[in-house]
């Protein structure tokens, strides 16, 4: 008998195509097209008044960018996806969308430093109050949640410091005042969580990290109904951004996600033994990893998560200098900003990806100036820890 969905490898390579639609092509073919021809002017005007299925043009759909929509989500768990040029370009697209002035957005403490930019920056020059709660307590959500909360966003796990947030408990609190509720799953990836499934509206990644794999692209998915993500294509995304994906892109991320469970299952094999590694050292003062038992939320974890990723954050004894001197210290190890590719990267939160925050806004936002952040990459394990070992001894 057969299974009623196939399994989560199979649907990331084969979802949405056959060949055999496309004179064999076992690699589905790229559309570089800017625009597309229309078999009347009868039917073209109804594809611009919505009354008829097709693409128009390469800024609203493509037939290669459909596709990468399909497959994120499949693995989501939606019933539809958004291809754009970058994870910003998305967040923003769905909360342009979502927002108006005199709307509240309720915002967890820690959140990516360009996120952090925009809404503050940008989003409340328009008018929408920004709320930072501390949502690894949910009834914290459920003291400040009001009538003009619009929009609940979070991370989880968050970047850089690894706080977990419960989907399944926060989605139900916005849910009974009808707000939104917008998961970014960059670091879990859908392999690891599905938002969706927990309650969550929509889910936002940035592609460029482990869906994509290979530090080579830049982008940006969201994944939810069908509703929703309509109206983030036609508002948020040809009006308000214009943020397209172009199809070569979409054509490396369909490749990446081809080997996603893969490549997952060793960047959180791999970034256990290194988690522990650090734990062990006397030069480390902590360690955030959602798979080590002294990670305080692991109950949530393990509540939401298949495996704990391929992320760690720590701190060393001396601080901000030690973090520094431990960084330069290595040999194969990268000192880069991004995650999720085949390397291993190394970055300074606070003086890199964080950096929008003020100093007091990171010590408020739980970012230490002396945390470091640690993407774990497809190397031989043995040699990464070789390179972490004597950087600490150095």
């Amino acid at each position: 008998m057969a299974r009623k969905t196939q399994a989560f490898s199979t649907r990331a390579i084969h979802h949405g195509y056959n060949p055999l639609d496309h004179e064999g092509a076992l690699t589905p073919p790229i559309h570089f097209t800017s625009t597309f021809a229309f078999e009347s002017a009868e039917a073209g005007g109804e594809m611009f008044a919505g009354e008829r299925a097709g693409h128009v043009y390469s800024r609203i759909s493509n037939p290669t960018l459909q596709l990468v929509e399909q497959r994120i989500a499949t693995l989501e768990q939606a019933e539809a996806g958004l291809a754009l040029a970058s994870g910003i370009g998305a967040i923003t697209a769905a909360l342009w969308t979502l927002l108006e002035p005199g709307d509240e957005i309720i915002v967890d403490k820690t959140l990516y430093g360009c996120t952090f930019s925009f809404l503050h920056h940008g989003m409340a020059k328009f008018g929408v109050k920004v709320s930072h709660v501390d949502l690894t307590q949910p009834e914290n959500l459920a003291a400040a949640i009001s009538e003009k909360t619009k929009v609940v966003y979070f991370e989880t796990p968050a970047n850089p410091n690894m706080r977990l947030v419960d989907i399944s408990l926060i989605s139900e609190i916005a849910h009974a005042c009808e707000a939104k509720v917008l998961v970014d799953n960059t670091y879990a990836t859908p392999y690891l969580t599905q938002p969706i499934a927990l309650g969550a509206d929509l889910v936002v990644h940035s592609a460029t990290k482990y869906l994509g794999g290979h530090g080579d692209l830049i982008a940006g998915l969201l994944a939810g109904s069908e509703e929703l993500i309509s109206a983030i294509r036609i508002f948020g995304l040809k009006d308000m951004t214009g943020a397209v994906m172009s199809p070569m892109t979409a054509m490396l991320i369909m490749r990446g996600m081809k080997t996603l469970e893969l490549r997952m299952d060793r960047h959180c094999h791999s970034a256990m033994q290194v988690a522990e590694l650090l734990e062990g050292s006397a030069k480390v003062s902590q360690v955030w990893y959602p798979g080590l038992k002294s990670f305080k939320q692991r109950d949530i974890a393990l509540k939401q998560m298949a495996d704990f990723g391929g992320m760690i954050a720590f701190e060393l004894k001396g601080g901000l200098r030690a973090g520094r001197d431990m960084m330069n210290a290595l040999t194969m190890v990268q000192c880069a900003v991004s995650l999720g590719d085949a390397e291993t990267l190394i970055q300074h939160p606070a003086s890199m990806t964080h950096s929008t925050y003020s100093p007091e806004e990171r010590a408020l936002h739980g970012i230490s100036d002396g945390l470091v952040r640690l993407s774990v990459g497809l190397e031989g394990i043995e040699d990464i820890m070789d390179d972490v070992e004597q950087a600490l001894a150095g």
